[in-house]
């Protein structure tokens, strides 16, 4: 595990019910995993690879069964959830905003809970307006309804920081954009993680996109982690699974190559 961790998941497991009599399913399995104070953490993995439940354990939107999960030291079993979801970041897939709350304030509604001065609140909400590249005047009473999904998604992750978070969890974040909108947003996040020193654990399907972004990357299949590293350290992995998608960034950018004309921008 990296020094200065500031999450740890030790041994964690986490089952759901199966229902209807149905034997119940192991989302997670015995994982171990650390992120280090400032790391850039994907989690990749096909659906149902346990990766979002593992991110939810964090903040304990969902208890784990076994094992222990701690949070810059603290085991999150003797936070309070309420806190200790304030001061973590959140960012969903379709941004999860209050569709009869403004920009303004959806940003703002974590610092308002925790009793913030309105003052302080408003100029919060102008600070990230711009730091997400959204023009105050323009996006600040406008709803949710009127944006696009990438001005949504900058909405939501505005809101995430909004606490002054150190961690930020990002569930799969920018899967539902549009290419350009993606690749655009993505790095404009990069550069806030690496600006705001903030310590990032996103999920994603996409290992391009892991690779791109992230600092480390750790695959999960079947609720098991396979493997965790930087993607030369992934390369030497001798699990079949972690190979295989490795292999498809090169194999997408040789069709490629092959598709586009030569000179072509």
């Amino acid at each position: 595990m990296p020094d200065a961790a500031l999450i740890t998941f030790d041994h964690v497991a986490k089952s759901f019910d199966g229902g209807r009599g149905a034997k119940s399913v192991l989302a997670v399995d015995d994982v171990s995993l650390a992120v280090a104070a400032g790391e850039f953490l994907a989690i990749v993995g096909s659906s149902g690879s346990g990766k979002t439940t593992l991110l939810r354990l964090a903040n304990r939107l969902i208890e784990a069964d076994r094992g222990r999960i701690t949070i810059d030291g603290e085991d999150v079993r003797a936070a309070d959830p309420v806190s200790l979801r304030r001061r973590i970041g959140y960012v969903f897939q379709s941004g999860g905003l209050f569709p009869h709350m403004s920009v303004a304030a959806n940003i703002g509604i974590t610092p308002r809970l925790k009793g913030e001065r309105e003052s302080d609140i408003a100029a919060r909400i102008d600070e990230l307006l711009d730091l997400v590249r959204l023009d105050r005047n323009e996006f600040r009473d406008r709803f949710p309804h009127e944006l696009s999904g990438g001005q949504r998604q900058r909405v939501g992750v505005a809101r995430a920081l909004a606490a002054k978070p150190k961690i930020v969890l990002m569930d799969e974040p920018f899967g539902a954009l549009d290419p350009l909108t993606r690749d655009a947003l993505g790095d404009d996040y990069r550069a806030l993680h690496k600006k705001l020193g903030l310590t990032t654990v996103m999920i994603t399907h996409d290992m391009t996109e892991a690779i791109l972004l992230a600092d480390r990357i750790a695959v999960m299949r079947g609720g098991r982690l396979l493997a965790q590293g930087t993607p030369p350290e992934l390369a030497q992995s001798d699990d079949a699974y972690v190979v295989k998608l490795l292999r498809t960034p090169r194999r997408q950018a040789e069709r490629l190559n092959a598709l586009l004309p030569k000179g072509g921008t």
